[in-house]
């Protein structure tokens, strides 16, 4: 164990002699293993950071959860154009849905709107998103909301003008005066406030409920009936516990069909997404840009390892006559080896460590300028610190062989 410690520390001098002596030759030769280390830990963890935002906020919905509607989310089996067809759902469809399908826990409905400006007094905040959805929604999708409440059943049905307003849209209005019972203005109508969410942050797909509010969804249906141009419904269901995603799928394919009057051997003219497969998606997009990551870093640390081997050899030619005089003296073959193996690795170690702080300094930035957490995890330094070590094995055990080789009258020579 002592002979090993001594070669370490032999070893880490010679590196750092190395790296004193010739510094602009050391800098090129690691420059490949830094930006290798670097192009694959900075996309993995970018990649996590993207895939843990995502989890977290879809981990409130149940994947069960699946949304009807005319259009689809991604890709479809069924043409664009056959797609532009399909009616949209309606209240009504909702209302049948919720009393007929079974296995459904909760059944809500949710119009997509174009964004619109909420005034409180001088004060005014644009570009809100507006979610106008029935009652159910915060039993399917939970909400955290500290200051008051979300609408009831009653509200709900009668399309009461009250309002559940985001926290920065609070925050633009109120200050730090309590919002509730105050009343604010939309679509020319005055709106009482009953409740304000909590502070959230930007999603992974660009949404934000601190800019949203929302309002009973039978409002924006008496204002402006159930067919404009700037409203998209869709039905939201979460199934019961117990079944699953394509069993309530099942389920509610056969009730609108029937309801619809589609005939048998005709397609479906509506679309189901289940949660559970978009989840799929995004785990397949994020196995994608981890290979991409892989790729770019692979050829980055090809030239490392080149580099790290040139460096060595260079290092066994200046130590030529050191070595002979070390062999003459008595130093095992194993010995040489392993001095100069441990040497490649601490440089190419070095290298990935820069690579790795760069990755942990730009991680900082961004957390601090995006509302985004560029999280650095314990798995991906530990990732690259064995592909720096790695690295070092691989390019360093030939020049550490060579040197391994050498016969000490000649190397001795060689330095005369």
């Amino acid at each position: 164990m002592l002979l090993y410690l001594r070669l370490l520390r032999e070893s880490l001098a010679f590196a750092l002699n190395a790296l004193r002596n010739n510094k602009l030759r050391t800098f090129l030769s690691l420059l490949g293993v830094t930006v290798g280390i670097f192009s694959i830990i900075a996309v993995l963890a970018a990649v996590d950071s993207m895939d843990r935002q995502i989890k977290e906020q879809l981990s409130a919905v149940d994947k069960n959860t699946m949304y009807l509607k005319s259009f689809s989310f991604g890709p479809s089996d069924i043409p664009r154009w056959k797609r532009q067809q399909f009616p949209d759902v309606e209240y009504n469809e909702y209302q049948y849905l919720k009393d007929a399908v079974t296995m459904a826990d909760q059944v809500a409905f949710q119009i997509f709107t174009k964004s619109e400006i909420i005034k409180y007094n001088e004060k005014s905040a644009s570009d809100i998103n507006v979610v106008p959805v029935s009652y159910e929604f915060t039993d399917i999708q939970k909400l955290d909301i500290p200051i008051g409440r979300f609408y009831n059943e009653t509200e709900s049905v009668s399309g009461t003008p009250v309002v559940v307003i985001g926290y920065e849209v609070a925050k633009a209005l109120f200050g730090d005066d309590n919002p509730l019972e105050k009343k604010v203005r939309m679509y020319g109508q005055k709106f009482t406030v009953i409740g304000v969410l909590a502070k959230q942050g930007s999603g992974a797909f660009g949404e934000n409920n601190d800019t949203a509010v929302f309002i009973p969804v039978n409002f924006l249906r008496r204002k402006f009936g159930d067919h404009n141009d700037f409203m998209t419904p869709i039905i939201i269901i979460k199934p019961k516990a117990g079944y699953t995603g394509e069993e309530v799928k099942a389920e509610v394919t056969y009730k609108l069909r029937n309801y619809r009057g589609i005939k048998a051997g005709d397609i479906d003219n509506f679309i189901i997404d289940i949660l559970s497969g978009f989840t799929d998606m995004i785990d397949e997009i994020v196995g994608n840009l981890n290979i991409g990551g892989w790729i770019i870093g692979f050829f980055s640390l090809l030239v490392g390892g080149f580099g790290i081997a040139n460096i060595m050899f260079v290092s066994v030619k200046e130590r030529t006559n050191l070595i002979g005089i070390q062999k003459a003296l008595g130093a095992k073959s194993k010995f040489i080896l392993l001095q100069f193996l441990f040497e490649a690795v601490i440089l190419s170690f070095i290298g990935g460590l820069v690579g790795m702080f760069l990755v942990w300094l730009i991680a900082i930035g961004i957390t601090k300028m995006l509302d985004f957490e560029f999280v650095l995890s314990a798995f991906n330094i530990a990732l690259g610190s064995g592909l720096s070590i790695a690295i070092g094995l691989i390019s360093g055990i030939l020049p550490a062989i060579s040197a391994a080789k050498l016969d000490p009258v000649e190397a001795i020579r060689s330095g005369m």
